[in-house]
This record gives structure tokens, sequence and C-alpha cells, in this order.
């Protein structure tokens, strides 16, 4: 099934509010096929969606990162758009999202919640404080001529482009981080869209751990970072070594100038070895740099012929 619109709603016990979501977006978006993929829940929100009019399929391995991992891959579409079960985001915006992408301006729009009324609405002041620091860590290592204004929404459109060619490699909530370097890394085209955000109403609860989940994300920017820029993360850790193995080295060696002797010589060994460290890992940012560059040129070979696929399917449908 071919679908023009798929919204996609990934959900873990929202009983409370995945039948508003269901009914706002089926007015927002008449035209789209609404899918719930319901990840364990033990409250009922499979069959509460389905009488809402949605389509229900179902995800067993816990995790936000699963759930996507299996709707990106069961899905066709030429515009996906991904939100929360939690009503925390308008489907006044669901419109403009989805014209961004299904006119070719962008592969991925992120709906900015932080640009709006994130900080008053959300009253975990711990999440305020984690979304900055995710953002301006994001901004610092992989700066772009548009920084990027909010990396943990949940409120996303996505054209095919990205779907199909995103590997998702995290479990948990780390998937929107993941989704942003992706886009980021590969020079896929970004739209921010700012929208409204609304904290979750009376007997909803969130799933995200402030401490444990923002680790997590934490983590999946310092190992995407080595994965994605290995001669920058190396590179920095070689000249930081170099540094070290200098200053060991440099009173060692200006005694050595004046009487001709090396008294410390375990400060002189471990300046050596630091100095050997620091080369290895230059010459391991040089090979893995030259693998991540050549992943990127498979990646692009990749989309072209994803492209080619795609123009396909759009001349059989006209």
């Amino acid at each position: 099934m071919h679908d023009k619109i798929a919204v996609l709603i990934p959900c873990y016990n929202e009983s409370a509010t995945v039948a508003k979501v269901v009914a706002d977006y089926h007015a927002a978006l008449p035209e789209a096929t609404i899918y719930v993929y319901d990840n364990n829940s033990t409250d009922g929100t499979d069959e509460i969606a389905r009488r809402a009019g949605a389509v229900v399929r179902y995800e067993h391995r816990q995790g936000k990162g699963n759930v996507i991992r299996t709707m990106f891959r069961e899905i066709v579409a030429d515009c996906y758009l991904m939100i929360d079960g939690d009503d925390t985001y308008p489907a006044e915006n669901a419109r403009e999202m989805c014209e961004i992408v299904l006119s070719g301006r962008a592969d991925m729009v992120i709906g900015d919640r932080l640009s709006t009324t994130y900080f008053e609405e959300n009253k975990r002041p711990f999440h305020n404080f984690g979304n900055s620091i995710v953002r301006k860590s994001i901004n610092a290592l992989w700066p772009a001529r548009e920084p990027v204004r909010d990396v943990m929404t949940g409120y996303r459109a996505f054209s095919p482009m990205f779907v199909k060619t995103f590997p998702i490699l995290s479990q948990g909530f780390e998937i929107e981080t993941e989704m942003t370097i992706h886009a980021l890394d590969k020079n896929l085209a970004m739209v921010s869209v700012a929208v409204q955000y609304r904290d979750r109403p009376p007997g909803s609860e969130s799933k995200l751990d402030t401490y444990s989940d923002g680790c997590k994300v934490l983590w999946s920017i310092f190992r995407l970072y080595r994965d994605y820029r290995p001669m920058r993360f190396f590179g920095a850790l070689a000249v930081v070594l170099a540094a070290v193995a200098l200053a060991l080295f440099c009173p060692v060696f200006a005694e050595y100038v004046q009487t001709g002797l090396v008294p410390r010589f375990p400060t002189f060994i471990a300046s050596a070895f630091t100095m050997l460290a620091a080369l290895l890992s230059f010459v391991c940012g040089l090979i893995l740099d030259t693998h991540a560059r050549n992943s990127r040129k498979n990646l692009e070979i990749q989309m072209n012929v994803i492209e080619m696929l795609l123009s396909g399917e759009r001349e059989k449908a006209e």
C-alpha cells in the first residue's frame, strides 16, 4: 500500500490522549492514513486508537527507536508525519509541514517547540536544561548555515528519501538526536517550523527519564561524532596527547641540554609513549575518515537509485 501522507504515532500507554490525537490529525489531514504503533501498552491504547479510526500495528521490542525502525521499514508514503501520542503537539501545523516535504523543499521538517511555548509549558526544569545542552552541543559539533532550533522534538515530517536512507541504530529516546545528526552529516535539507507546545494533560505521564535517557542522548552525540567525524575526533585527541607529551618532554630535554644527563628517565619514557599514542590516534583518524567518506559516497549512490525508483512510481501513479 502506498500512501500520499502517512501519520506515524508511536504509543506506549497513551490511553488518556490517543483518541484525541487521532481525531485531531484526521481532521487536519483527512486524506492521510494514520498509523498507531503500539509498543506493549497495558492500558488498552491499541483498542482506543482502533476505535478512533487509526490503523493499529504492533512493535514488541520496547523502545521508541525500535518502533520507528519498524514504521520506516513497513510504510511506504510520499510524506511521513511523525508525532507523539501524548497530545502535546497541535495538529494545526500538520498541513504546513507536509506541504514543505511534498513540494521538495525539505527532507526533514522539524516542529520547533523551543522557540515558542516549551519552556513555559514544560513542568520539568531539567528537561528544559537538557534540551538546551543537546541543542548547543549539536550546533557546535555540526555547524550549519541554519542552526538546529529543536533537537529532541517528536513532531517531524520526512521525505521518502530520508526515511529509506536513515540507518536507525538507537533503541530508545535517542532516536530524535540520531535523526538530526544524520540529516546534518548527510547534507539533507532541513526546515524548522515553529509550533506551539502544551504540557501533557492530567492522567498522562511522560515515559522519558530525565537522567538515564539524558545520559543516553549525550552518549549518542559522542558516539555519532566519533563515527561521522573521525578525523576531527581523533585529531583533537591526538593534539591533547601531543601537548601532554611535550609538557613532559620539554623539562627533561632542557635538563639534558644543560647537564648532558637524563635523571628523570621514567618521565622521558612516559612522554615517548604519550607521543606515540598521539601519532596512533592521528593515523586512526585518517583511516576512519577515509572509511566515513566512502560511506557518504555509497549513500549518495543509494540516494540516486532511490530517487530513480521514486520517480518511476510517481510516473506510474500519474
